[in-house]
């Protein structure tokens, strides 16, 4: 009668234990970042599931048609603005902090501004509050912010290096803080596992 018992309990306990391994492998990255959103990250957003980002497109400095591929293989802070959002405007120098940190091979924020005067008035706003390590991007069409359904601004979006949103932050955020170095590095980290 034990043997019996015993037969229906060990498959079921293995059945839980490869799905708890599948959940977790899977959904360890939210679950981490969901803890680090604390402080000046408190409003930051975990996605219960990584999703595969929207194809957007948008363009750069030279005026050349770009898409998220540019970034192909990093974790990417992407970050919807326009130059005369006042709260956008304060936290651009802390986005340009935080490329100058922890930009590099692993790790990139990309700034799209959705400013339809285009190119130039995002180079002055540049020169201005003199942001020196953000590329210039630009969708004067806002279609790529309507297709992350980013309806305020600012609104930031943690993408995975494999393409896929990790979670987002509505609004301002202190984004060189100890906090928010803190998320991204972990963003990072799975990245390397």
């Amino acid at each position: 009668m034990a043997l019996r018992k015993y037969k229906l309990v060990i498959p079921m306990i293995a059945t839980m234990s490869i799905f708890w391994a599948l959940a977790t492998s899977q959904f360890g990255a939210a679950g981490e970042l969901s803890q680090l959103a604390t402080g000046a990250m408190a409003n930051f957003n975990a996605a219960p599931k990584p999703l595969p980002a929207p194809a957007i497109e948008f363009r750069d400095n030279q005026g050349q048609i770009q898409d998220l591929s540019v970034a192909r293989g990093k974790v990417v802070l992407l970050n919807f603005w326009a130059t005369w959002c006042g709260p956008c405007r304060r936290e651009m120098p802390d986005l340009d902090a935080l490329q100058a940190n922890l930009g590099g091979p692993e790790f990139i924020v990309m700034a799209i501004s959705s400013d339809r005067q285009g190119l130039e008035v995002i180079r002055k706003f540049y020169r201005q509050y003199k942001i020196k390590h953000l590329a210039v991007f630009n969708d004067k069409s806002s279609k790529a912010t309507r297709a992350f359904k980013a309806y305020g601004l600012p609104t930031s979006v943690l993408i995975d290096a494999r393409g896929r949103e990790l979670g987002r932050l509505v609004g301002p955020a202190e984004w060189n803080s100890e906090q928010a170095v803190a998320l991204i590095k972990a963003a990072i980290a799975e990245n390397g596992r």
